[in-house]
């Protein structure tokens, strides 16, 4: 079991060997300071996870102490204990629960209810921790999923392009070739079929990974896909971007946002009736946003609040991908249409010119 650093606190050296005899059966790393200029040096410097600490000592007293650390945002949530021998009114420990002390202990201080309300909290920052590891094994997890979800799609679409559209390309030169009279106007009608059978694989290749995507980036292929819907739905689209000359991305975000894009406008075409669709992206620095807006009947509150069990496959993957980047995605009724928003941070990925992840 991994030991807790657990910070005392008190001008008294007497007081600070008190605590220490008491919470020493505890077997936890108890780090004295005996001013509160030592306290902040020993925060900075130290990982800690309880402090104890006496409300009277001069100059910096506890209640000032307290709110200086809790202005520190890796020490917000950590638990400071009060100590105190005078200042023991309601009022006294009201403004201790006001600093942000989660508890308020009176001297003589009991050995046995110390070391009880000390244990109580040591075990909770355990808890704590293996939670916070548990939800980043689960998120690196999803992440790679993620990751084989998408090279699984890269996988089939090259598959249908090369594999299946070669047949077909091969079937089709085979039927041009028949000269003979009597079976030209079948080969002619088996060509036709072939041509519409190429492009319904080059269709599904493209959508399952849009080969633009890898070579030029995101724009393109958004172009493409939004091209391509104005085509087959006669839905009117547009695209904003900012920069003009929109840069690449990395590649996990470039694929998401593609991914969230592709997911929106197909709701749109399938639910909502819209006759126009207009995609905005911006790149500042450290995030890039997205918007897809539609003018059609909007969403209900049940979906645009993620209620459990009324979202689909489709928005519950858009939501997964961008938590996974460390985003934000938002659902809401523009009147008329429906507006998805995504955020996401890209300060934390470097990338090289061809767009590769660092």
């Amino acid at each position: 079991m991994d030991r807790i650093n657990i910070l005392m606190v008190d001008n008294d050296p007497r007081k600070l060997l008190t605590y220490e005899v008491v919470l020493e059966e505890l077997r936890e790393n108890l780090i004295p300071a005996r001013s509160p200029n030592e306290a902040l040096e020993r925060l900075l410097h130290s990982d800690i996870a309880i402090v104890l600490m006496d409300v009277n000592m001069p100059g910096i007293d506890g209640f000032q102490l307290t709110h200086m650390i809790r202005q520190h945002p890796r020490y917000r949530d950590v638990a400071i204990i009060f100590v105190s021998g005078t200042r023991l009114t309601d009022a006294d420990r009201l403004k201790g629960y006001e600093h942000g002390a989660v508890d308020y202990i009176s001297i003589p201080i009991v050995p046995e209810l110390l070391r009880a309300k000390v244990r109580v909290f040591a075990e909770l920052h355990r808890k704590t921790r293996q939670l916070e590891c548990l939800n980043a094994d689960m998120r690196r997890l999803s992440m790679r999923m993620i990751a084989m979800q998408d090279e699984e799609r890269r996988r089939i679409a090259g598959a249908l392009h090369d594999s299946l559209g070669q047949q077909l390309t091969v079937a089709k030169m085979i039927a041009d070739g028949i000269k003979l009279p009597e079976a030209r106007k079948q080969a002619e009608d088996v060509g036709q079929m072939i041509d519409e059978a190429l492009r319904q694989v080059r269709t599904i290749s493209h959508l399952l990974h849009p080969p633009l995507l890898d070579e030029i980036g995101l724009e393109f292929a958004v172009r493409w896909l939004l091209e391509g819907l104005m085509k087959r739905s006669g839905i009117e689209t547009t695209m904003d971007l900012e920069p003009c000359k929109f840069p690449r991305l990395p590649e996990q975000i470039e694929n998401a946002l593609y991914r969230i894009i592709q997911e929106s406008v197909t709701n749109s075409v399938r639910h909502s009736g819209a006759r126009k669709i207009c995609v905005v992206l911006r790149k500042y620095d450290g995030e890039v946003s997205l918007a897809v807006c539609d003018d059609g009947k909007g969403i209900p509150e049940e979906i645009s609040t993620f209620r459990s069990g009324c979202i689909g496959v489709g928005v519950g993957g858009m939501r997964q991908r961008v938590g996974e980047l460390g985003g934000e995605i938002r659902l809401r009724n523009s009147n008329p249409g429906t507006r998805v928003e995504v955020v996401i941070p890209t300060h934390w990925m470097q990338t090289d010119t061809s767009g590769a992840v660092q």
